[in-house]
């Protein structure tokens, strides 16, 4: 983890050298602190931070690819003369335990258009979920589950 905050750091520097504050020059920074750390260690940065960086690359493409999905099926459904819309709520069992992990989720969750998270119980265990389109509950379970929450999982363990 020391690898990738090194990396964070590096980026928030270049981007307070050069001034121009931005996310694509924060991401420049990022790969040039990828760079850098390479030549330090003589291209063998650890396999943990390697890992660490395909899951956040893998998390943010994910991510973008359910916003771009969910943004084009509601907009479809508000330009459509008939709606198709199914609301309901589900109750999702969840794997992760910490705070900062189950914030993460459901703030991404409800970040996407057409879901909304209501409510996680006091013991953690059960996340419910309010959604738009719900044709089968347990495809929405499935999806979360092996969607949202593994790449969370995997970017925060």
């Amino acid at each position: 983890m020391s690898l990738f905050m090194t990396n964070l750091l590096l980026s928030l520097a270049w981007v307070a050298l050069t001034g121009q504050y931005q996310a694509s020059n924060f991401f420049v920074g990022l790969l040039l602190g990828f760079v850098a750390i390479r030549i330090t260690l003589r291209g063998k940065p650890s396999q943990a931070y390697n890992a660490r960086l395909k899951a956040i690359a893998g998390f943010v493409l994910f991510f973008i690819k359910e916003l771009i999905m969910a943004n084009l099926k509601v907009a479809f459904d508000v330009l459509t003369p008939r709606h198709h819309m199914r609301p309901g709520i589900v109750a999702i069992p969840l794997d992760l335990k910490t705070d900062l992990e189950i914030t993460v989720l459901t703030t991404l969750i409800t970040l996407t258009p057409g879901t909304l998270c209501l409510h996680v119980t006091d013991d953690r265990r059960t996340l419910y979920l309010h959604a738009m389109y719900i044709d089968d509950p347990e495809q929405i379970t499935r999806n979360i589950k092996n969607g949202f929450e593994r790449r969370v999982r995997e970017v925060l363990q």
